[in-house]
């Protein structure tokens, strides 16, 4: 079964979670499917921007438990095995794939599933959706970037709350505390992502790969080895092909034609 639905088209690969009678969550198999995927996504020149959204009525619930030994009568299973293998492995891929990767978020995005949506470069939630750290409510610790990202994103104190309390927030909410970068109506939520996708998949990707790796990086680098990186990372970016046809077209006041190169 296809537990991964991928589309390419005008430069973007639509990438669609699909197990929607498990809310998406995540099996092994769908784990494989993913990173096969993600392979095309940065092997293929072709493709300049990933879209990652979920099929039915929620994004993700996370990791699926039926697909866990969770009997107490049997040895405790080995969840680390599961992260070192499957979700760091994915949220290292989507950090550095040199492309921007937009989310739409539908329905409920929970446990892993909304920890894999926040680490996404560009976040857009429908209005129904509800964001929830679902691992306290299990006794485990949120894993996918949880605990390095929701500090960053919220501050501290509010990183606590949510990873300490598991409860529910809402897009708006989430939203308004810097999480994601857009709330939109549930019916244009498709339509939204879409248009954003196609918009950054005609811009000069090199130079949106050199961006998005300089913000990831500013996020432990002191600010002389930032000055540094932001010095190194402009000067590959002023021999590209893209800053070549950009300067081109500023002057001569005409639309420019970027090939992502």
């Amino acid at each position: 079964m296809d537990f991964i639905l991928s589309h390419v088209e005008q430069g973007v690969m639509t990438l669609t979670l699909n197990r929607p009678e498990r809310l998406n969550s995540f099996n092994e198999e769908m784990h494989l499917q993913l990173a096969e995927c993600l392979k095309q996504a940065e092997r293929d020149d072709s493709v300049r921007c990933l879209l990652v959204t979920g099929a039915g009525r929620g994004f993700c619930a996370g990791q699926d438990l039926n697909d866990r030994n969770v009997d107490p009568n049997s040895p405790a299973p080995d969840l680390g095995m599961s992260v070192e293998k499957f979700y760091n492995p994915l949220v290292r891929r989507l950090a550095k794939l040199p492309k921007p990767v937009i989310c739409a978020v539908n329905g409920v995005a929970a446990g892993a599933g909304a920890t894999l949506a926040l680490g996404c470069d560009i976040v857009i939630a429908a209005r129904s959706v509800n964001f929830v750290m679902a691992f306290s409510k299990l006794g485990l610790v949120p894993d996918s970037g949880g605990t390095w990202l929701l500090p960053r994103l919220t501050g501290r104190a509010r990183a606590m709350g949510l990873a300490l309390l598991g409860e529910k927030i809402s897009a708006e909410q989430a939203h308004a505390w810097g999480m994601i970068w857009q709330v939109v109506d549930d019916a244009e939520l498709t339509d939204t992502a879409r248009q954003l996708a196609v918009h950054l998949a005609s811009q000069p990707t090199f130079g949106l790969g050199l961006i998005k790796q300089a913000i990831n990086a500013a996020e432990t680098n002191t600010l002389d080895a930032q000055l540094d990186l932001e010095r190194d990372y402009q000067r590959l970016a002023g021999r590209s092909a893209d800053y070549r046809e950009g300067v081109s077209a500023f002057l001569n006041k005409r639309a420019p034609q970027f090939t992502g190169k």
